[in-house]
C-alpha cells in the first residue's frame, strides 16, 4: 500500500506500526528516515521567524485566504497514494483535509483519505486503530495500544501515590501567550499535577491570567519550536512584568520542553512526553528526561 502522511504524528503512528510511507510533509522528521521522504507539501510561514512574527504571518495567511500550507501537486501524483493521512485538528499544525480533497480531485487520485481528529489520549489511540485498520495492520495497532495503555497507567499509578499535586500551567505559544488543551490537562492530571487551565484547544491568554493563577510549574512547549528555538524566544517571557515574582520562577520549577517532537505531537510519543511532564512534576518518583527533551528555563541557552 503507497501511503502519504501529511502531519508527523501521522508518520509516526504509521512507521510505529511496521510499515512505510512513500511521501511525507515538510515537517516530517521522525523517526530521522522519514526526513529523506519526498515533502508533499510546505508552508508559507518562516518557522525561523520570532514567535509574535510567526503568529503575523499566520493571521495574514488565514485574512488573505490563502492559508499556512500548500500541497506540491506534482509531488503528490509522483507518490501515488492508496491513502493519505491528513488531519482536521488545527489549520496552523498541518494540511486540513479541505485542501487535501481538492487536491485529489483536481489530480483525480484513486485514493482513500483518512482524517485524524484527536483531542485526548483515547482519541489518539483511537486513531492509532483506524490507521491500523485502513493499513491491513489491526493486530500491530491493537498491540501498540496496548503498550502505549500500559505505559500511561505505569506513570498514573505512581503519581496517585503523590499528596502534593504542583498547580501546573503549560504553555504552547509565547508571543502572544497561549495555554496548551486537547490532551495536555489531561496529561498533567495523570503525571500527578492540577492543570489550571483546563480547555479543549489551545486558548491565547492575557499575561495577567498567567500572573494571577501562579503556577507552581510553568512548561514553555510552543507548538513547532525545539529548545534551541524556544531559547532564542525566551524574552517573549522573562520581560513581562511580574515573571520573576512567579512562583514556578522564584523556586526554579520553569521548564521548556520540545513542543515540537513531544507535547503538541498526538502519535505514540506522547507517553513519552507524559513521563517527562511526570519528571518535571515529581522528580523524586521518575527518571530525568533528556536533555533534549526539557531542561529548567534557566538552564535553556541560546
Amino acid at each position: 500500500m503507497r501511503i502519504v502522511t501529511l502531519l508527523p504524528s501521522a508518520t509516526e503512528i504509521v512507521y510505529a506500526l511496521g510499515l512505510e510511507p512513500v511521501a511525507v510533509s515538510h515537517e516530517c522528521d521522525y523517526p530521522p528516515e522519514a526526513a529523506g521522504k519526498p515533502a508533499v507539501n510546505g508552508t508559507r510561514i518562516d518557522p525561523t521567524a520570532t514567535s509574535a512574527e510567526i503568529d503575523g504571518q499566520v493571521l495574514d495567511a488565514e485574512r488573505e485566504g490563502e492559508g499556512v500550507y500548500e500541497i506540491d501537486l506534482d509531488a503528490l501524483a509522483e507518490a501515488d497514494p492508496d491513502l493519505i493521512v491528513t488531519q482536521g485538528l488545527c489549520d496552523v499544525c498541518a494540511v486540513d483535509e479541505v485542501l487535501v480533497e481538492r487536491a485529489v480531485e483536481r489530480l483525480d487520485l484513486d485514493c482513500r483519505i483518512l482524517t485524524t481528529d484527536p483531542h485526548s489520549l483515547a482519541d489518539v489511540f483511537d486513531d492509532v486503530r483506524r490507521v491500523g485498520r485502513a493499513t491491513g495492520r489491526e493486530g500491530q495497532a491493537e498491540q501498540l495500544v496496548a503498550e502505549l495503555r500500559a505505559g500511561v497507567n505505569a506513570v498514573r499509578d505512581v503519581a496517585a501515590t503523590v499528596e502534593d499535586r504542583p498547580r501546573v500551567a503549560v504553555l504552547d505559544w509565547l508571543d502572544p501567550v497561549m495555554t496548551a488543551g486537547h490532551w495536555v490537562p489531561e496529561m498533567i492530571e495523570y503525571a500527578g499535577g492540577e492543570a489550571l487551565f483546563d480547555a479543549p484547544a489551545s486558548v491565547p491568554r492575557e499575561w495577567e491570567e498567567i500572573r494571577e493563577a501562579d503556577p507552581d510549574v510553568l512548561v514553555a512547549a510552543p507548538c513547532g519550536f525545539g529548545l534551541d528555538q524556544t531559547a532564542a524566544n525566551l524574552t517573549d517571557l522573562t520581560e513581562r512584568p511580574g515573571w520573576d515574582d512567579l512562583t514556578a520562577v522564584r523556586s526554579g520549577r520553569a521548564y521548556a520542553m520540545d513542543g515540537h517532537h513531544y507535547v503538541n505531537r498526538p502519535g505514540p510519543r506522547l507517553l513519552d512526553t507524559l513521563e517527562y511532564l511526570a519528571v518535571l512534576l515529581h522528580p523524586a518518583l521518575f527518571d530525568a528526561p533528556p536533555e533534549d527533551a526539557a531542561r529548567p528555563l534557566s538552564h535553556v541557552a541560546v
